[in-house]
């Protein structure tokens, strides 16, 4: 899975289905099973555990990926197997009062995260994982990276955001000094970079906009590093803004991707294929929608006039 280059999380999901499969089958080896168990496995999580169909689709294809890729098994084997229908449901949508209530009950780099998601249209990890080199200020622009299916991108950078996030990046500074200070101050650099760049993952251009609170001890070089923070810290800060703000719709992070596309599509900008509103690269600054656009320049500013203050 690492040589086809697939994601940290997709491994680490595939891993955790071929392991619950080999105990659903009291640990027997897979070549000693085939179609049949596969089939029991999947009905299993279907009616015993009641999983979605997107659920039972994901541990078909870990399943398929270790016959086909591992054992060698043909994929003529599993490819017969149904796959679960998935139903089409509505995504939720918040209001742009809605979300101007929701953002203000938060605080803190959540709340500075929350405004990025609706402002740029980011995903919670791709928020997450953005280093100090990914924000570029004088086009009010921000690099995703690596985002899903490991493609790169650029989308807005909400302009109602900006003196938040220098302020951030100030913080990530004196957090890297002491980190420095104590040994440490090293981050994960992806792929084969830190062989290229060794000095690379002390360098402040590379720490993460939204460090993690903890260091840790990292295993093979025993060295002191800090991750991003997790995104269950933003997702419990959401849930906890969702109930302060007595909403009624369920809201989660992916949400405010969501609301971001309606609110841009309501406001007249185009279609893409990452997201309904064009945000990709080639597109002018000034073709952009001033601030957060969308609507969310209300809500974003609001909030920024409130932490001002």
């Amino acid at each position: 899975m690492r040589l086809r280059h697939f994601s940290s999380r997709t491994v680490d999901t595939y891993l955790s289905w071929v392991l619950r499969y080999i105990k659903f089958h009291r640990k027997r080896h897979p070549r000693e099973l085939g179609r049949d168990h596969v089939e029991e496995y999947l009905t299993s999580l279907a009616i015993q555990s009641n999983v979605s169909a997107s659920t039972q689709n994901q541990a078909l294809a870990a399943i398929a990926f270790l016959y086909r890729e591992v054992l060698n098994i043909p994929l003529e084997e599993t490819e017969r197997l149904t796959r679960a229908k998935r139903p089409v449901r509505l995504p939720v949508v918040l209001t742009r009062d809605e979300m101007r209530h929701l953002i203000a009950e938060m605080e803190g780099p959540a709340q500075l995260v929350a405004i990025l998601l609706y402002g740029s249209g980011m995903r919670i990890m791709e928020c997450l994982e953005r280093r100090v080199k990914d924000i570029d200020f004088g086009n009010a622009q921000i690099l995703v990276r690596g985002g899903k299916g490991d493609k790169d991108r650029v989308t807005m950078l909400p302009t109602a955001a900006e003196s938040r996030l220098r302020e951030q990046l100030d913080q990530v500074r004196v957090i890297h000094a002491q980190d420095m200070r104590r040994g440490g101050g090293r981050v994960d650099i992806p792929g084969a970079l830190v062989r290229k760049y060794p000095k690379a993952s002390t360098e402040f251009r590379w720490q993460y906009v939204f460090p993690a609170t903890r260091t840790y001890i990292d295993i093979g070089t025993r060295e002191l590093g800090r991750h991003h923070l997790h995104p269950t810290v933003i997702q419990r800060a959401v849930a906890d803004a969702v109930r302060s703000a007595g909403l009624m719709k369920r809201a989660t992070c992916h949400t405010f991707r969501h609301s971001f596309a309606t609110h841009l599509l309501e406001d007249g900008f185009p279609d893409d294929d990452d997201l309904h509103p064009r945000t990709e690269q080639g597109r002018s600054r000034s073709a952009e929608p001033d601030g957060c656009a969308l609507g969310a320049k209300a809500a974003c500013a609001e909030i920024a006039a409130r932490h001002a203050a």
